[in-house]
């Protein structure tokens, strides 16, 4: 009696396992983890959609930033947060996340910056080029975690106010940093954020990505992540 009463217990019990096994659910995969991408610029390059650009519709205010950033809690938004992480002399962090004090090195042209206002927080790719690139299509969400992007380390860039506002919109074709250690490094990481958040480019920027791919930058390597 005792070994009938456990078989039918482990036979209730496997009867009741195999809606569990079977469903969909039990057998539905994990969302895959993007995987880090490493390429040397001339393929990276080549991995870059070309199509024709169109800015019809673009606004900067489609793309909502400086939000709370990576860590709501710390009172910092996303400007504050990369001025913190990029400070070569740590900045002291005041009452409402006011910085004070700290030295940064704006690497587009060679500047030391002892004040955190003297900065600007620069996309590497300019949020209307983005909108050109394929931004147009996203969502208001994505569009926010683009702008305020710190899950790579080349998508937002503290540099002096006056190189980024020379930069402007402007694509490699139209504009690089004057400082010239500091282009190949450039050119490397607009590739980088193109492909990770898997934005084109047209053609005059493809040439100008080409020619420092081809030339003086052809042992840059590019390391990304796509955006998930």
């Amino acid at each position: 009696m005792v070994i009938k009463n456990l078989a039918r217990t482990f036979g209730a019990l496997s009867l009741a396992l195999v809606p569990l096994l079977s469903s969909p659910a039990a057998h539905a995969a994990a969302p895959a983890t993007p995987v880090a991408e490493v390429t040397t610029l001339a393929d990276a390059v080549g991995l870059v959609e070309v199509t024709e650009e169109d800015r019809t519709g673009y606004n900067r205010t489609k793309f909502k930033h400086w939000n709370s950033g990576d860590d709501a809690g710390d009172g910092c938004n996303t400007r504050a947060e990369v001025l913190l992480a990029e400070a070569v002399v740590a900045p002291t962090v005041e009452a409402g996340c006011k910085l004070t004090g700290g030295t940064w090195r704006s690497y587009y042209d060679g500047q030391e910056v002892t004040s955190a206002g003297s900065l600007d927080i620069d996309h590497m790719v300019p949020l209307a080029e983005a909108w050109d690139s394929g931004a147009s299509a996203w969502s208001t969400a994505r569009r926010e975690a683009y702008a305020n992007d710190q899950g790579a380390d080349v998508s937002l860039v503290a540099v002096t106010a006056r190189s980024n506002r020379q930069k402007s919109d402007q694509d490699p074709a139209d504009w690089m940093p004057p400082s010239p250690e500091a282009q190949c490094r450039y050119v490397g990481e607009w590739v980088s954020t193109k492909l990770r958040w898997q934005l084109s480019a047209d053609d005059r920027e493809l040439k100008a990505l080409k020619v420092f791919a081809d030339g003086p930058c052809e042992d840059t390597i590019v390391r990304y992540t796509p955006a998930a």
